[in-house]
Protein backbone atom coordinates (compact mmCIF):
# COMPACT_ATOMS: atom_id res chain seq x y z
CA UNK A 1 0.00 0.00 0.00
CA UNK A 2 1.28 3.53 -1.09
CA UNK A 3 2.09 6.12 1.82
CA UNK A 4 -1.06 8.78 0.49
CA UNK A 5 -3.31 5.61 0.97
CA UNK A 6 -2.32 4.38 3.83
CA UNK A 7 -3.24 7.90 5.23
CA UNK A 8 -6.15 8.19 4.00
CA UNK A 9 -6.95 4.93 6.05
CA UNK A 10 -5.81 6.44 9.19
CA UNK A 11 -8.13 8.86 8.49
CA UNK A 12 -11.09 6.24 7.85
CA UNK A 13 -9.94 4.33 11.04
CA UNK A 14 -10.07 7.60 13.04
CA UNK A 15 -13.17 8.37 12.08
CA UNK A 16 -15.01 4.82 12.69
CA UNK A 17 -13.07 4.44 15.91
CA UNK A 18 -14.35 7.60 16.88
CA UNK A 19 -17.99 6.70 16.44
CA UNK A 20 -17.43 3.16 18.34
CA UNK A 21 -16.36 5.07 20.81
CA UNK A 22 -12.77 3.13 20.65
CA UNK A 23 -10.52 5.33 22.49
CA UNK A 24 -7.80 2.68 22.59
CA UNK A 25 -7.51 2.27 18.74
CA UNK A 26 -7.68 6.50 18.49
CA UNK A 27 -4.64 6.67 21.16
CA UNK A 28 -3.14 4.43 18.88
CA UNK A 29 -2.71 6.69 15.92
CA UNK A 30 -1.11 9.16 17.74
CA UNK A 31 2.49 9.61 18.27
CA UNK A 32 3.59 9.63 22.09
CA UNK A 33 4.48 14.04 21.63
CA UNK A 34 1.70 14.20 19.64
CA UNK A 35 0.15 18.02 20.00
CA UNK A 36 -3.30 18.92 18.54
CA UNK A 37 -4.30 22.90 18.28
CA UNK A 38 -7.65 23.60 18.61
CA UNK A 39 -9.32 27.55 18.89
CA UNK A 40 -9.67 28.89 22.39
CA UNK A 41 -7.25 26.46 24.21
CA UNK A 42 -4.09 26.18 24.93
CA UNK A 43 -2.16 23.04 23.16
CA UNK A 44 -2.39 19.80 24.20
CA UNK A 45 -0.94 16.22 23.87
CA UNK A 46 -1.69 12.83 24.20
CA UNK A 47 -2.78 12.39 28.25
CA UNK A 48 -4.73 15.58 28.09
CA UNK A 49 -6.84 14.29 25.01
CA UNK A 50 -6.99 10.24 26.63
CA UNK A 51 -8.53 12.23 29.13
CA UNK A 52 -11.27 14.24 27.41
CA UNK A 53 -11.58 11.13 25.93
CA UNK A 54 -12.72 8.90 29.15
CA UNK A 55 -14.75 11.75 30.59
CA UNK A 56 -16.87 12.23 27.27
CA UNK A 57 -17.15 8.35 27.32
CA UNK A 58 -18.43 8.72 30.56
CA UNK A 59 -20.81 11.23 29.96
CA UNK A 60 -22.36 8.83 27.38
CA UNK A 61 -21.51 11.49 24.64
CA UNK A 62 -21.66 10.39 20.83
CA UNK A 63 -20.02 10.89 18.24
CA UNK A 64 -20.65 10.95 14.82
CA UNK A 65 -19.21 13.06 11.25
CA UNK A 66 -17.96 12.82 7.81
CA UNK A 67 -13.77 13.41 7.09
CA UNK A 68 -12.79 14.34 3.52
CA UNK A 69 -9.38 14.16 2.74
CA UNK A 70 -8.71 17.18 0.55
CA UNK A 71 -4.88 16.82 0.01
CA UNK A 72 -2.47 14.32 1.39
CA UNK A 73 1.81 15.19 0.40
CA UNK A 74 4.43 12.86 1.43
CA UNK A 75 8.14 13.78 2.22
CA UNK A 76 10.07 10.91 3.65
CA UNK A 77 9.00 9.70 6.97
CA UNK A 78 6.94 13.26 7.38
CA UNK A 79 3.49 13.92 5.97
CA UNK A 80 0.72 16.69 5.88
CA UNK A 81 -3.22 15.92 5.14
CA UNK A 82 -5.92 18.82 4.88
CA UNK A 83 -9.31 17.27 5.63
CA UNK A 84 -12.84 18.49 5.87
CA UNK A 85 -14.51 17.63 8.92
CA UNK A 86 -17.67 18.20 10.45
CA UNK A 87 -18.32 16.07 13.71
CA UNK A 88 -21.84 16.06 15.29
CA UNK A 89 -21.26 15.65 19.37
CA UNK A 90 -24.87 13.93 21.06
CA UNK A 91 -25.54 13.71 24.89
CA UNK A 92 -28.34 12.14 26.62
CA UNK A 93 -30.84 14.98 26.72
CA UNK A 94 -29.59 18.20 25.04
CA UNK A 95 -29.07 19.34 21.56
CA UNK A 96 -26.46 18.40 19.60
CA UNK A 97 -23.40 19.89 19.20
CA UNK A 98 -22.09 20.59 15.73
CA UNK A 99 -18.58 21.46 14.64
CA UNK A 100 -17.58 22.15 10.97
CA UNK A 101 -14.28 23.24 9.31
CA UNK A 102 -10.81 22.13 8.52
CA UNK A 103 -8.06 20.51 9.64
CA UNK A 104 -4.33 20.56 9.29
CA UNK A 105 -2.67 17.66 10.16
CA UNK A 106 1.28 16.55 10.51
CA UNK A 107 2.02 12.90 10.22
CA UNK A 108 5.16 11.34 11.16
CA UNK A 109 6.34 7.21 10.45
CA UNK A 110 6.85 5.49 13.54
CA UNK A 111 8.09 2.16 13.33
CA UNK A 112 6.85 1.55 9.48
CA UNK A 113 3.29 3.03 10.44
CA UNK A 114 1.99 6.85 9.95
CA UNK A 115 0.77 8.35 13.12
CA UNK A 116 -0.55 11.85 13.80
CA UNK A 117 2.27 13.67 15.30
CA UNK A 118 0.50 17.63 14.88
CA UNK A 119 -2.73 18.82 14.39
CA UNK A 120 -4.89 21.82 13.80
CA UNK A 121 -8.16 21.75 14.32
CA UNK A 122 -10.18 24.90 12.60
CA UNK A 123 -13.70 23.61 13.35
CA UNK A 124 -16.34 25.90 14.42
CA UNK A 125 -19.81 25.54 15.95
CA UNK A 126 -22.62 25.89 13.42
CA UNK A 127 -26.34 24.58 13.79
CA UNK A 128 -27.50 21.26 13.44
CA UNK A 129 -28.88 22.43 10.09
CA UNK A 130 -26.38 24.48 8.94
CA UNK A 131 -24.71 23.25 5.45
CA UNK A 132 -20.40 22.56 5.99
CA UNK A 133 -18.38 25.39 6.59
Amino acid sequence: MNDEKEIRNLVDTWMTATKAGDSETVLGLMTDDVVFLVAGQEPFGKSAFAEASEAQSNASVEFDGESEVIEVKVQGDWAYAVTKLRVTATQLGKEPMVRSGHTLTILQKDAGKWKIARDANLLVPVSASEGDA
